[in-house]
């Protein structure tokens, strides 16, 4: 079994549902009592969040870099960011390191595809919805990109810093964020990819009529995949 190493801490929210989400799927896996081996690197959000605010995405990226870093000297065998946002500097990170990134929107794009769909609506941050990083990794892959409105991309950000990245679940939010997935829907997407990885945490397939695509749980499923798979390493896929 190989080392995952997880680039955590934006939110901890999320990445405690990296943590469950690995060692629920080793153990499907492999049975027992077995569990994911894996590492953890957890930044402090509030300096990242406020790098992100203010562009300095230079300075986000190095302090990535570090742990990605930290991650490799403690063992890991890949890394993963894990966060849709931070993708935005994936190769500063990766170029940190001679152990390969596993990119998020790469799994991501892979699920869409083998799914048969190409036309996807997007939901996350206001930087994952409105700038080139994301949505242009998954229109290299072939997948027409769809994200809501001015108002809609608010309302989602909104939810993500204010109430899941601090624990809040409301069923008001959920309210809001379907109406948004309709609209989408409604605009001729085929799928929806919640492309935040607290997102999970209030939508699930239920609450949508198409299907969704949720970016943590297929980030681990290729992570576990790729830790309990023949052979060497692949290549760096941020690459």
């Amino acid at each position: 079994m190989r080392t995952i190493g997880l680039l955590g801490g934006m939110s901890w929210e999320s990445s405690a549902e990296y943590y469950r989400l690995l060692n629920e799927l080793t153990r499907e896996r492999l049975g027992g009592l077995h569990s994911s081996r894996c590492v953890l690197y957890s930044v402090d959000f509030a300096e990242i969040e406020r790098l992100q605010v203010e562009g300095r995405w230079d300075v986000a990226a190095e302090v990535l870099a570090e742990g990605a870093r930290a991650l490799e000297a403690a063992g890991a065998d890949m890394v993963l960011i894990c966060t849709n946002t931070m993708h935005k500097v994936a190769d500063e990170v990766a170029a940190a390191v001679t152990i390969p990134l596993l990119h998020l929107a790469d799994t991501t794009a892979s699920a869409v595809r083998a799914s048969g769909l190409r036309r996807v609506g997007l939901l996350g941050t206001a930087f994952t919805m409105e700038q080139d990083f994301y949505r242009a990794r998954l229109a290299a892959q072939g997948l027409e990109v769809l994200v809501p409105d001015t108002a809609g991309r608010s309302t989602v950000h909104r939810v993500i810093y204010d109430e899941l990245c601090v624990g809040i679940v409301r069923n008001e939010s959920r309210q809001e964020f379907q109406a948004v997935i309709r609209e989408l829907v409604a605009a001729g997407a085929e799928g929806i990819v919640l492309g935040c990885t607290e997102i999970e945490l209030l939508i699930s397939a239920d609450d949508c009529p198409v299907p969704v695509f949720p970016t943590t749980r297929l980030h681990a499923e290729a992570a576990v995949g790729r830790a309990l798979a023949d052979g060497p390493p692949s290549p760096r896929e941020s690459r």
